[in-house]
């Protein structure tokens, strides 16, 4: 006896489940919302509004005291693009940048000793390491001036004891004083990259380097094949946020050299150049338009960085 095919859109039962019918999976509901919903709403009111009232802003005149503003559409932004202080904070910004960047390969040799086999006490040092991460940089930065006093500074004091009759005035002296505020970043960035490096460290398999060592490796093989290759997702995170942070350089700057500085016409980075127009001038709009400025050229690097990291970032 031939048995007739089943009918069309009957429902398929799962073998073993007694003939029962299989139960699509149900909504989640507004459960989601309700959990995620709290922290966008905060995100849009604390991050997206500010930035699209800050373009709103940077088309308009406004003063300190408020009043009606007035549009004045596209001219903030030629006043800025056309300004010759652009072009001298742009530069300090990407030098400073370029050097605080130079902290991470010295913090990736601090990060690889640290994480030595065998070694004692490398919680105490990657505490050692990140203190100078927490403590306050308009603090800090007092303590630095000290250091680069010109009179009386360690670091004078050390380079007369090492033979240098003149050593140079760092923080008045234009073409010392942008450098120093770029070591004393870089110092105060190895504590927070040496932490980020040591847990990418801590996440290579050993075996590898067993396997290295067999295969006749030297450390130094080891270190340029094994370590730099699997830490490099970490460098690149690192390479981002010191980048961003490079361009939002205002309040070491500002602590180190201050406004009345022979070097300060010399060393304004482009958020001094903000600081400048929106609280010194009142000339909210043009600082506005300085704000975007900043926005648009980090977002250009960073895209960039993002594309060149497909040629050297390994992602296991």
């Amino acid at each position: 006896m031939a048995l007739s095919p089943s009918p069309r859109g009957a429902s398929a039962t799962a073998p073993g489940a007694g003939g029962r019918r299989r139960r699509r999976p149900t909504s989640v509901g507004a459960w989601p919302v309700l959990f995620i919903g709290p922290l966008m709403a905060g995100v849009a009111v604390f991050y997206y509004w500010p930035i699209v009232k800050n373009l709103v802003v940077s088309l308009q005149q406004r003063n300190a005291f408020g009043g009606s503003p007035r549009w004045v559409g596209l001219q903030n932004y030629q006043d800025v693009l056309s300004s010759p202080d652009l072009g001298s904070a742009m530069a300090n910004t990407l030098l400073y940048t370029g050097v605080v960047l130079l902290g991470i390969p010295l913090s990736v040799a601090v990060a690889a000793m640290i994480e030595l086999p065998g070694l004692r006490g490398r919680g105490l040092y990657r505490t050692l390491y990140f203190m100078p991460y927490l403590a306050m940089p308009m603090a800090v930065a007092q303590v630095w001036k000290l250091v680069y006093n010109g009179n009386f500074g360690l670091l004078n004091q050390l380079l007369r004891a090492l033979g240098v009759a003149d050593p140079p005035y760092w923080l008045v002296t234009p073409g010392w004083a942008l450098l120093a505020v770029a070591l004393f970043g870089v110092w105060g960035s190895v504590g927070f990259n040496v932490i980020i490096l040591s847990a990418g460290l801590r996440s290579i398999p050993r075996e590898l380097y067993e396997a290295a060592s067999i295969d006749g490796a030297s450390a130094w093989r080891q270190f340029r094949s094994i370590t730099v290759p699997l830490l490099s997702p970490s460098i690149f995170f690192l390479t981002i946020m010191t980048t961003i942070g490079g361009f939002q350089l205002f309040d070491a700057l500002f602590a180190m050299i201050g406004t009345n500085n022979p070097a300060e016409p010399r060393t304004r980075s482009l958020v001094y150049l903000f600081y400048r127009e929106a609280f010194v001038n009142s000339d909210q709009g043009m600082g506005a338009a300085v704000a975007v400025v900043i926005f648009a050229c980090v977002a250009v690097v960073t895209f960039v960085q993002f594309l060149g990291q497909r040629r050297w970032v390994n992602y296991v």
